[in-house]
């Protein structure tokens, strides 16, 4: 075992096992529908291939809170594109990457000392806006089967995502000392709606099954995206739908990229459970919040250790 800094080092109930299951029980989802049907179908919900991928979606979404997507039309050049313009960023000396440092007032850039949980993650990161359009439109069509999936109609959402704050990152995951000890980045939930993350043929994301609390590995598929509900769509659909703990293992000999697209409403969304998902045996679960002020005090967190707790959407729990 190697030695790492105690600021990497996870409290012991939370530390990796060395040897995790890798499954295959995570939903894989083929989008190829969504290139061969128009608008019109898709506003009315007018076809059978398309009601099985949102049947897969919605089911996916209540037993795991994550799925991978095939066949989603982002085009594979394009992946290998970002992908290599990744690795050479970070295969650059430390004193350059740092010239592009980013911190509390400017929050785009290089970062390698990011907390989560209060404790620091052993990993390299840069927000890139490369690529967004097309992860936009994605997310866009991801998001409106998930609006389908629980009864709405498919644009239910996207007025919330006017002047959206949504951002890419480029993750670098460089080879441990001590992967028994330390996380890539620990246990947590995203705060925003959707996450949907290109991740290489190395893996590393772990996600905790919500029908026996233990850990699986999501094993990588090329040219795929993982998709996990964030606290926010948990918090729309009055908890039908749950945000999912997640984390990322780290190797001794192997280093890891990664490039997540969050994707989040405007800072002046306010959030809260949708009527339309309320009712008097269903009351809503959450008071409404500002998207924007949680953002920013979320992140706070990134740059610093706090005493306490960071900001949670459970904070904002109606006792019913």
């Amino acid at each position: 075992m190697g030695v790492v800094d105690l600021a990497f080092i996870q409290d012991e109930e939370h530390r990796p096992k060395l040897s995790i299951t890798e499954s295959d029980g995570i939903p894989v989802i083929d989008l190829s529908i969504l290139n061969t049907i128009d608008k019109a179908q898709l506003d009315s919900f007018n076809n059978d291939s398309l009601k099985e991928v949102v049947t897969q979606i919605g089911q996916a979404c209540r037993e795991w809170g994550f799925f991978q997507v095939i066949n989603h039309g982002v085009p594979t050049d394009l992946l290998n594109r970002v992908f290599s313009a990744s690795k050479q960023f970070f295969s650059q000396p430390i004193e350059e990457k740092r010239k592009v440092r980013r911190d509390e007032e400017n929050p785009l850039g290089y970062y390698d000392t990011e907390h989560t949980k209060n404790v620091r993650d052993w990993k390299e990161v840069e927000t890139c806006e490369e690529y967004v359009v097309e992860l936009e439109k994605l997310s866009y069509k991801l998001l409106e089967l998930i609006s389908m999936s629980l009864g709405l109609t498919a644009k239910r959402f996207n007025d919330f995502f006017k002047n959206q704050t949504s951002f890419v990152r480029l993750n670098h995951y460089p080879p441990c000392p001590a992967p028994d000890l330390a996380l890539g980045v620990g246990r947590h939930k995203d705060a925003g709606a959707l996450t949907v993350l290109l991740q290489d043929e190395v893996g590393g994301l772990d996600v905790k099954r919500k029908r026996d609390g233990e850990w699986y590995r999501v094993k990588p598929i090329t040219d795929s995206f993982i998709v996990n509900v964030g606290d926010i769509v948990q918090v729309w659909s009055n908890e039908r739908y749950e945000s999912v703990e997640h984390r990322v293992s780290v190797k001794s000999e192997k280093e890891r990229f990664s490039i997540p697209f969050f994707f989040n409403p405007a800072h002046d969304a306010m959030v809260k459970p949708l009527e339309e998902l309320t009712e008097y045996q269903n009351l809503p679960k959450y008071r409404e919040y500002n998207w924007g002020k949680f953002f920013k005090t979320r992140k706070l967190s990134n740059f610093k250790k706090l005493a306490v707790e960071n900001i949670q959407i459970q904070h904002f729990k109606i006792a019913n």
